[in-house]
This record gives structure tokens, C-alpha cells and sequence, in this order.
């Protein structure tokens, strides 16, 4: 399974700074937040950093000692806790059996987790968790959970949620770590659960900004490679330069250009023909919509030149902080990605136009709905259906909803018979109007 993720293949020091940083939180048994804009490649490096031979060795020590858990949460088709807690258990049993098939540790854990099927209880889930763990504990293994994307939850964590994960690290001796991911801060997400005071002491703040020039090369000189997939030599440092490392633009650039074959001949034809995907679009108003309106305001003016007060700055930091804006010394703050400014000036664009024709990926889905009508469609199928190309990144929910809400106002427009409806939790269903 190794051999098939791509990440494994870059070099160790690939994001040398970040996993340096994540590296000494773990050695120190610090639990961490790893915050950044949405779809900036944190996935991307910690793939690298949870299956490359070396990283143990280079940034923690003790390779041997230390057991990676990773939980992605866009494995949860219900955002509840027990579905949450079983799939925690799941990830333990899947990565004791990866290390230690032939143990008793590995039977115990089995039983463990089938016990909590069975009941379908959370407290004997949690309860099995913390067993597992203890168990790992004392053979002498350093374990650390790596929740992926753990902002899915932000809508149902509670107190006692957080009591709970609290409650495995105590239980360990707080030889156990975790590893959250979140496009924003915990306490930005869920304040009335994760305060400043408390989360100061549960788990320290890293920043994942878009990837610097060299990591950026390193990733596209992978993918090319995997998607046979030869530029000008002219234009691979434009490539480089509209994506600004900003991996989700990186990869659908490189779909965009495996899929059509076009040869483009200069920096010009290629940002057009970028600026004009309807996936980077959908990309671009995601991470917009991602901001509050004052981190909008802010970046509208600073993409204007205007002046920035002190006030607003502090307001906006996670402009900074996520890297949505750079700013080198005696320069000009700026925004990142020539395809995310193209963005911002289309937003600026009053445009009267009620067009009401489907886009390429509308018209897909409104086809797919349509083949399965008064079926629910799940989340999977619909990106399978829909987004085959960019299955292997992953599609994340809100570009699934947005992309249903943008049907929904054109079909009403059309005033067609097709309605959709939303299954909570699963997907949607075409019926009828």
C-alpha cells in the first residue's frame, strides 16, 4: 500500500521547515493544530510525513518507538460520535495490525473493537479506545492520533467531547499525542468548547502556509511524472508562479492540462487557459468563502493597494497567518496566486447577467441526479460521478454543496420539473417538482 502513495517518493527534506517544527512538538509529546487555508496541501504533507521511511528517524528519534495513527475524517459518512469513536478504534486496530501482526497486542485490540461493534455503545467505544492505548503504552510505543480534517465536527463537539479526548491523555500518562487538522483555529470553530485558556495547555498552533518554491517543484515534478505530462521548459517556472504553492491548484492545473493535451506556448495562454477551469473557479470562491467579512474586506483592499489600519490588521491576522497574504521586507503586502487575485477582481465585477445555461460539472451532476431519480445519491457516488478526475485528492463537502445550490437556482430558474432534495448526512435526491 506504501508503494502507491505518491508522497513517499519525495525527497526527506520535502517541507523541511514544517516538519521540523511538527517533529519537535512530537518528540516533546506536545499535541498540535495544524492550521491552514482550505486545501493549502496539508494532506498532501502529512501523507509524506506518516509514510516516509525516514521522518521518524530525522525529526522525532526513536523510530521504532513512535506509532502514527491517522484518522481521516472524511471517512465519516454521519457526523456523530459514535461513527467518530469507531472509527478512532478502527484506525488503532488497522495500524497495530500494520505493526504488529503477529502480537497478542494485535488480538486484543481486535477483540477490543469488535466488542464495540457489537454494542454500539460510546462509552464502551471510548472505553476500548483507552484500553488499546494503554495496552500500546506499555509495551513501550509512543502513540499519536492524526485527526484529518477534524473541522468536519465543528458543528457537533461538545464539552464532554473534549473532556474525552482530554481523559485518553491523561490515561496514557500523556504519552499519547494528537495531531488535529483544521482550516481555522479550534477556538475560531467551536469557542464554546475549545477556549484559549483550555486549548493553550491541550495542544500548541502550527501554520501551514503554500508550499515555498522548491517543495512546490518537488510535487510537480511527481505528478508529472505520474501524469506523463511534458510543459515547455518556458513555462514550468510560470506554472510554479500562478500557483504560488498552493497545492490544490497545482493538482488541478496538471489535471486540467493532462485532460485537454494542449501545447501552450506562453505565460499568457497558460493563465488564461487556468483562470477559465471551472474547478479552480469553484476552488478560488471556496477559499473566499471560507473568510469573514472582515478578512474579505482586508484582502479586497490590500489586492486594491490600499492602506491597512493596525486595527484591521490584528482583525485579519489569519490573513497573514495563513499565508492568504505575503509580505517581504520593504514590500508591499500582496496576495498570494495570480489565480486567486483574477478571482478577486471577477467578485468586483458587477455582472446583471441572469445566465441560467449549466455549466460542464452542473450539467454532470444534473445528469447524474437525474439517471437515479427519487434515489438517494450519496456523497461518494456523487464525487466518483461528478469529480472522477479528483477523486484521489478528495472533494471536500462544501464544493459539493456549492456546486447542488448552484443547480438548485438554475433549475428553479429554468422552472424545470426536477427539484433536489438534501438527505442529511448521506447526499441528495432528484424528485419530481
Amino acid at each position: 500500500m506504501i508503494d502507491k502513495i505518491i508522497e513517499t517518493n519525495y525527497p526527506i527534506n520535502f517541507r523541511k521547515k514544517e516538519a521540523s517544527e511538527l517533529g519537535i512538538q512530537l518528540k516533546n509529546r506536545n499535541s498540535v493544530v495544524l492550521i491552514g487555508m482550505k486545501r493549502v496541501g496539508i494532506s498532501n504533507f502529512l501523507r509524506f510525513f506518516l509514510n516516509h521511511k525516514k521522518i521518524a528517524k530525522k525529526y522525532i528519534g526513536n523510530e521504532k518507538r513512535h506509532l502514527f495513527i491517522p484518522v481521516d475524517l472524511n471517512d465519516l459518512v454521519e457526523l456523530e460520535f459514535f461513527p467518530f469513536w469507531i472509527l478512532t478504534l478502527k484506525r488503532i486496530l488497522d495500524m497495530t495490525e500494520k505493526n504488529f501482526s503477529q502480537s497478542s497486542i494485535k488480538n486484543y485490540t481486535e477483540r477490543l473493537f469488535l466488542d464495540s461493534m457489537q454494542s454500539k455503545d460510546v462509552f464502551l467505544t471510548i472505553e476500548s479506545i483507552r484500553k488499546s492505548l494503554i495496552r500500546l503504552v506499555e509495551i513501550g510505543i509512543f502513540p499519536t492520533i492524526f485527526f484529518i480534517r477534524f473541522d468536519r465536527l465543528k458543528d457537533i463537539v461538545t464539552r464532554e467531547f473534549f473532556s474525552n479526548l482530554q481523559g485518553l491523555l491523561d490515561s496514557t500518562n500523556r504519552k499519547l499525542t494528537y495531531v488535529f487538522t483544521s482550516y481555522r483555529s479550534l477556538t475560531i470553530l467551536s469557542p464554546s468548547v475549545f477556549s484559549k485558556s483550555s486549548l493553550s495547555l491541550f495542544a500548541q498552533n502550527i501554520h501551514i502556509k503554500p508550499a515555498e518554491k522548491k517543495d512546490t517543484k518537488i510535487i510537480f515534478d511527481t505528478y508529472s511524472a505520474r501524469y506523463k505530462l511534458s510543459l515547455y521548459s518556458s513555462l514550468e517556472d510560470s506554472f510554479l508562479e500562478v500557483v504560488d504553492g498552493y497545492i490544490q491548484y497545482l493538482q488541478l492545473a496538471l489535471i486540467s492540462l493532462h485532460e485537454s493535451a494542449v501545447k501552450l506556448k506562453n505565460k499568457e495562454e497558460f493563465f488564461n487557459f487556468l483562470a477559465k477551469d471551472e474547478r479552480i473557479i469553484l476552488q478560488s470562491e471556496e477559499l473566499w468563502e471560507s473568510l469573514g467579512t472582515i478578512e474579505q474586506k482586508v484582502l479586497l483592499k490590500i489586492e486594491k493597494e490600499q492602506k491597512i489600519s493596525s486595527d484591521e490588521r490584528k482583525d485579519a491576522s489569519y490573513l497573514w497567518d495563513s499565508g492568504f497574504i505575503t509580505e517581504s521586507l520593504g514590500k508591499k503586502p500582496r496576495v498570494f496566486s495570480s489565480l486567486f487575485r483574477h478571482y478577486l477582481k471577477r467578485i468586483q465585477i458587477k455582472d446583471n447577467k441572469s445566465g441560467v445555461e449549466l455549466s460542464k460539472k452542473e450539467h454532470v451532476l444534473f445528469n447524474f441526479l437525474k439517471s437515479k431519480a427519487e434515489s438517494i445519491c450519496e456523497r461518494e457516488e456523487i464525487v466518483q460521478a461528478v469529480w472522477p478526475e479528483v477523486e484521489e485528492f478528495g472533494v471536500s463537502d462544501w464544493a459539493i454543496d456549492r456546486l447542488v445550490a448552484r443547480l438548485r437556482v438554475k433549475l428553479k430558474s429554468q422552472k424545470a420539473h426536477f427539484e433536489i432534495q438534501t438527505v442529511k448526512t448521506r447526499g441528495y435526491k432528484m424528485i419530481a417538482a
